[in-house]
Order: C-alpha cells, then structure tokens, then sequence
C-alpha cells in the first residue's frame, strides 16, 4: 500500500478500481490545516485526466505494470510503428496521441522502453538526452543578443529548438527528450 506523500510523478496506483498514472503532484499547506497532496492523474484505461487532493489517511493499491523494451521502426499517416526487441515479426503502431511530445524525436531503429497494462500499451519512453544532427540553422548576426541569444534550428526528423547562436548547419547537438531543450554541442561542423 502507498501512502499519499508518495504519489510522485510517474506512481500507478489503483482509484476506483481502475488504473492511474501521476503526472504531476505537490504538497499544499495552509493556516491552520494539515497538508493535502494535490495531484494530476491519467487513467491508463481511457486517458482522461483528473485533478485530485488526498489526505494523510488515504492509502492506495500499488499496480503491477509490464515493461519491454520495443524498436521503432517508421511513421506513417500519423502511426507510428513498433517491433519487440528480438521479434521483428511481432509489430504494432501506436497514435501520435499516446506517444505525445517526444514523438518528434524518434528515429529509426531506435529503443524504446514500453509501459503496459494487461496487455494494453499506455507509455512510451525516449532515452533522456540523445544526439541529433542540425539540418537548418539561420546565421548568426552579430550583436543579435535581444532574445537572449538564442535562434531556431531544425533538426533531423523535423523537431525544431532554440539553440545558441554558434550552433551552424551539420553540427550534432544533445537535446533533452522530455523538455526538447538544448543541453551541449556534441560534435562540430
């Protein structure tokens, strides 16, 4: 059993009989009262979203979730194909709903960790930091430092970031998957 001071982010826990993720939780005081636990959730079942305050006394029911590690394959029409690692026979797609934000940073032949319910995919997790080529990048002007000296460039797949100035066409930049914000220059032109 889980208490509410753990509900962090990424917890599954049983909530009227059906299964939900954490996305976001924090502690709230105020005068004169205990501490509630405020939390966002995502049923895994049928994706809504809930916002929620526990108390000390409330308790939940961890739940047991599959884990395998899968290899994307290509995109297409807005799916975005799959095969078990080791079984290139056995594929599946998932929506660009399910995968989310990171979608943008797939690439080919690639793994992929994968979170299950009862046979039922729900997750898809990128590796956190990962390497991508800069196909387009605007020059850089000098003096140009009014937005904090940073511009736009695309990258291989299409996902566009802000970058410094001195990152240039064909550099290899790391880029941090969840925010799809720059961290270093790997490799220069």
């Amino acid at each position: 059993m889980l208490s509410y001071t753990e509900l962090k982010k990424g917890v599954i826990f049983m909530y009227e009989g059906q299964p939900y993720e954490v996305m976001e939780s924090g502690f709230l005081r105020m005068q004169q009262r205990k501490a509630v636990m405020q939390t966002k959730l995502r049923n895994l079942v049928n994706g809504k979203i809930l916002d929620r305050n526990w108390q000390a006394s409330d308790q939940f029911e961890e739940v047991e979730i599959e884990k395998q590690t899968a290899v994307f394959i290509y995109t297409s029409k807005g799916e975005y194909w799959f095969h078990e690692e080791g079984n290139p026979k056995n594929r599946f797609s998932l929506s660009e709903d399910l995968i989310g934000f990171a979608a943008q940073f797939l690439k080919p032949n690639m793994k992929v960790a994968t979170d299950s319910y009862h046979g039922k995919l729900f997750k898809v997790a990128l590796p956190i930091k990962m390497d991508f080529e800069v196909i387009e990048a605007p020059p850089a002007v000098r003096g140009n430092t009014a937005q904090g000296g940073t511009k736009q460039v695309t990258l291989e797949g299409g996902a566009k970031i802000n970058t410094p100035m001195f990152i240039n066409a064909g550099d290899i930049v790391r880029i941090n998957t969840e925010t799809g914000e720059y961290v270093e220059r790997v490799e220069k032109k």
